[in-house]
Formats: C-alpha cells, structure tokens, sequence
C-alpha cells in the first residue's frame, strides 16, 4: 500500500483518494467532479448534508465513487470525526484534502461585530487549520500526501471594508505557505488557491451589506474571468505538477505583482481610490 501512495504522490489528483470540504456548491463541487474524472475516490463534506449529497450522486450518476459526510469545519470534534470517517468510507488511507469550506463577509470595520468576526474566522481560518491538523499527521504516516487550500486574492489585495475576509483569507495563505516548506521532506505537496471573483453562491449566502450585494453579484456573473469548474482543473494540475501558488486570473496575477513591486505605493493608490467610494 505504501509505495502504491507513494507513486500516486507524483500527481496526487489522480487514482486516489479524497476529501473536499464545502463540496455541496461552487469550486468545491467542482473539485469534487474534477477529482472524480481523474479516477479519484472523493469523501463530498458539507455544512448542508443535502447539498453534499447532490455532488455525490452527480459524482456516482458519472461512474465515479462518492459518499457525503455532514460536517461544520469550524468545529474541531466534527472534522477529525471526518477524518476518521473518511478512511473508513473509502477504505483506504486519504491521499488528498482540499480545504475549501468558507464564507463571505463584508462591510466598514466598525460595521463588523465580534461575532461577525469569530463566524468568519471560524469557518474561513480555523476550518483550514483543523483540516491540516487532522490529516497532515496521517499524511506523514504512509510518506506521502497532498493540500490545497482555499484562500483568495483577499490574502493580498487588502481591499477596504473587507477586513474580516481579508485577515482570514491571508491566514490561510501564510499556513499554506509555511506548510509548502515545512513539509516538503515529508512529500506532502501544498497548493494554495488565490483566485479573485468566481461564479459561487459565497455572496448570497455570507454577511455582506446590502448596498454592495447587488453589486457584489453584478461582478460575479459579468467580471469573473473564469469558471470554478476551471479553477478547479487548474488548481489541481499546479498541485500535480508541486506548485505552491494558483492565481487563476490575471487580475489576481497583477495586484499580486503591484503589491510585491511596491507595497507603499499600492497601499497608497488603495487608499487614495477608496476616498472616491461613497
């Protein structure tokens, strides 16, 4: 079994087996129905356990093998519950985790409660952490594994009134990046996804103001640039190939440049451009 996972490893999205959190809609149920096509068992994770069990049949309805767990990231007992679930359903050792589980939230900072950040970094942060704690150690037991996780171009793009998502989404892209180097000996490959806008329901269904929720969702189906079924593709073949970074878009692409060329400058222009937003 070990040096079948091991030879696996060298493109961890094919002929395995996974898991994906918030597989019940957008990227992640397109992570799912990817994996799915490259022959890979996948344990489908949801808060909704319906919405969950929609990507499995979609995945079984395919010739491909599924099954939907429950489970809210944000709660440390119920992902190692999936943890240990998830071996058993597959019978076989996860070779792949995709922690894509998170929320959207928006607003001026002092619009922001406590609560509203605790939700926030409940799900968007510590789901990722508890995703990496329960299945890094079984990772390094058979020598090999794979993660990706889910930030944002949010990790950098420090756009104002999006405070909360952007700390998160940053968080998650600092683990991803300590965990690409930390675990390189141990050949578990890390991938961090930072996209920028992309067609999922992560608008309707988080805490954004009403004066941006409209706009927010104009953007979404006019400006992304993309797909999640091709985010997905993509993301999984960087992480196939041992890439730390996928920024799908060229918009990602570009703040991303700024920022490292000239941090103040572009804090400068974010500031000068916020004045002009009512």
């Amino acid at each position: 079994m070990l040096n079948i996972l091991k030879f696996r490893s060298s493109k961890p999205s094919y002929n395995g087996y996974a898991v994906v959190t918030g597989a019940g809609s957008g990227i992640g149920r397109s992570f799912a129905l990817e994996l799915a096509k490259r022959n890979t068992a996948v344990v489908c994770a949801d808060l909704k356990l319906e919405s969950a069990e929609e990507t499995a049949a979609m995945i079984e309805e395919a010739g491909g093998t599924a099954y939907a767990v429950a489970c809210d990231v944000g709660k440390a007992e119920q992902v190692e519950a999936l943890a240990d679930k998830a071996e058993q359903l597959l019978g076989n050792p996860v070779s792949l985790v995709i922690n894509n589980a998170g929320v959207g939230i928006g607003g001026k900072f002092e619009e922001l409660s406590l609560e509203d950040w605790k939700w926030a970094m409940d799900v968007n942060l510590w789901g990722v952490v508890h995703g990496c704690h329960y299945f890094v150690p079984g990772f390094k037991k058979q020598g090999c594994g794979a993660i990706i996780n889910v930030a944002s171009a949010a990790s950098y793009t420090a756009a104002p009134e999006m405070s909360a998502y952007n700390v998160t989404k940053a968080g998650v892209r600092a683990l991803s990046e300590t965990l690409y180097a930390e675990l390189k000996k141990d050949n578990i490959k890390v991938n961090v996804l930072c996209p920028t806008l992309v067609p999922t329901n992560i608008i309707k269904e988080g805490r954004i103001p009403d004066r941006y929720s409209k706009l927010a969702d104009h953007a979404l189906m006019n400006y992304a640039m993309t797909t999640s079924d091709s985010v997905a593709k993509l993301t999984l073949n960087r992480l196939d190939k041992g890439e730390l970074y996928t920024t799908p878009q060229v918009d990602a692409k570009l703040f991303w440049v700024m920022k490292r060329v000239s941090p103040n400058l572009y804090a400068d222009f974010l500031g000068f451009s916020y004045r002009f937003v009512k």
